[in-house]
């Protein structure tokens, strides 16, 4: 595994907290002091939880954990979309043998679809003209964006764990299949240069679609995550995006490779990427199965970062083995979110399941914050949060509970 276990951190912070007495007041005001324009009272409930568990709370020997969601919760858009944007617009797309072999799901609708859109003129592994192809650049962005081809016909069916995967998030990395990583992070760094250039609430037309042209970093996520540095903890990132991407941008606020965690592909014997991704617990390597998703979060957090093997990774763990802060902004996070023991900070974007948990706040630590940049406005009065606001396995939907299983009432949407 490239990512150290902080288990032993963990049993060893534990000791430390029953044996130390508290900070003194003064040791505390010499704790790192996060700064930034935040809703509320959320800097100071962050502050608490950064005095609280982290090295200048008198326990040297500590790492306790922050975990972040990427897209929409660190930075404004998404980079694995701008990454894919600006590959079909420079021709990196190759093509593959079939387009039912880039994904287990991708119905035979979609097929036909790329086929006729994308043509077999060029060789198999040969980059797609999709610069000029508007047709094929249409299809692959409307199917990776809306999971439907360009005639409204579902790109994906079959069976799949929705709180462990969604075929089109899965389906990006599979799409750079034949490339080595270095050269999806060249293409990542590029894309990269060309969105924080581009004007804030700037747009582009890809093909028939338009899309954002621009992505910027949260300048108070950035401040969030230096000043949890500081003050000693490990913070990790946890993205449902490719993770040569995802390392391209987490550099960009201090996070190695080796504390990011996003979808991993399997490699050829010649380094190339495939249309695998390594598993997650109990589900061994697949076309998709356990990428960082809802449930999926959990279960990379519990192994990568706390050793936990097998089955029992997608599992919640005790106190020890949780991050003390978690941030998200969609539902894809609210399992790992949720799991934080000091605070679980939300980005409103008006995302149902999430944004219920944020509401009814049964623990008393869960901060919502509108979006930094361009918030979204109130989407709806209420969120149907006791009738289907959940994302069941099986992709419908149901009530959200609460740990004693009682039901959550609908909840109002009030910050924004």
């Amino acid at each position: 595994m490239r990512y150290r276990s902080v288990f032993a951190w963990t049993l060893a912070a534990a000791a430390a907290l029953a044996a130390a007495p508290p900070a003194a007041p003064a040791e505390r005001a010499n704790c790192p002091r996060l700064s930034g324009s935040w809703y509320g009272d959320n800097r100071a409930h962050l502050q608490q939880v950064i005095d609280d568990r982290g090295t200048c709370a008198g326990h040297p020997g500590s790492h306790p954990v922050a975990a972040f969601d990427w897209d929409n919760t660190v930075t404004k858009n998404d980079v694995t979309d701008a990454t894919l944007a600006w590959a079909l617009r420079h021709d990196k797309i190759l093509r593959p043998a079939t387009w039912k072999a880039t994904s287990e799901w991708l119905t035979d609708a979609a097929d036909t679809a790329l086929t006729a859109a994308c043509g077999t003129g060029v060789p198999m592994g040969a980059p797609l003209p999709t610069a000029t192809d508007t047709r094929c650049t249409d299809e692959i962005f409307e199917i990776r964006e809306h999971g439907k081809t360009m005639g409204g016909a579902p790109a994906f069916a079959g069976d799949w764990n929705h709180r462990r995967t969604v075929p089109q998030y899965a389906w990006v990395p599979q799409l750079f299949a034949g490339h080595t990583v270095a050269e999806l992070t060249s293409y990542a760094r590029r894309a990269r240069a060309e969105v924080l250039a581009a004007p804030v609430g700037s747009t582009r037309t890809l093909g028939t679609h338009t899309v954002p042209a621009y992505v910027r970093y949260y300048d108070q996520q950035r401040e969030l995550i230096r000043t949890l540095q500081r003050a000693g903890f490990d913070v990790y990132i946890v993205s449902a995006g490719s993770e040569p991407v995802t390392e391209v941008w987490s550099r960009g606020v201090g996070i190695d490779a080796r504390h990011t965690i996003a979808i991993r592909s399997v490699l050829d014997r010649y380094g190339r990427i495939t249309t695998r991704n390594q598993g997650c617990g109990d589900v061994p390597a697949s076309r998709g199965e356990a990428i960082p998703y809802i449930d999926g979060k959990r279960c990379w957090i519990n192994q990568e970062i706390y050793g936990v093997r097998g089955a029992a990774a997608w599992q919640r763990q005790d106190r020890g083995r949780r991050p003390a802060l978690a941030a998200g902004d969609a539902d894809t996070d609210v399992t790992f979110v949720g799991d934080a023991t000091g605070a679980h900070l939300v980005l409103n974007r008006n995302k149902g399941e999430l944004m219920c948990r944020a509401y009814d706040d049964a623990d008393g630590r869960w901060l919502i914050n509108p979006m930094f940049i361009e918030p979204l406005p109130r989407e709806r009065e209420l969120y149907p949060c006791s009738t289907s606001a959940y994302n069941e396995p099986d992709g419908g939907g149901g009530p959200v509970r609460r740990p004693d299983g009682s039901i959550v009432p609908d909840q109002k949407d009030t910050v924004f």
